[in-house]
């Protein structure tokens, strides 16, 4: 890999490893959400530093080139985002409707109560 590149990849990774960091310093962004976004990049920064990693990586999977093995780590990771946040909004989606009701049950007794007053 051209120095230039390698330079590039470094700084990306660390930029974005960095940036994770302080949005979770200013809780902006919770730990929770943050550890697959410190892994990727902590992966760039590996494969940017350790190229014949990425080389070795390739050759394990089969892929042609290290930009297929690339592409392939970035769809994976979009996959893994994607679950993520499905579990989540799926938590969330019970957690609401467990509020709903609890909320429809207090106001019920609400209005009994208003009722023999």
């Amino acid at each position: 890999m051209p120095i230039r590149q390698k330079i590039f990849a470094l700084a990306i990774g660390i930029a974005i490893f960095l940036f994770i960091l302080e949005m979770v310093r200013r809780r902006k962004l919770r730990e929770e959400y943050s550890w697959l976004w410190l892994l990727t990049g902590l992966g760039i920064i590996v494969l940017a530093a350790w190229y014949d990693l990425l080389v070795f990586i390739t050759d394990l999977i089969g892929a042609a080139l290290p930009t297929t093995t690339l592409f392939l780590f970035g769809v994976v990771f979009l996959m893994l985002i994607a679950l993520h946040y499905s579990i989540k909004i799926s938590a969330l989606t019970d957690q609401v409707r467990k509020l709903t009701q609890e909320l429809a049950i207090l106001h019920d007794e609400v209005k009994e109560h208003r009722d023999k007053d």
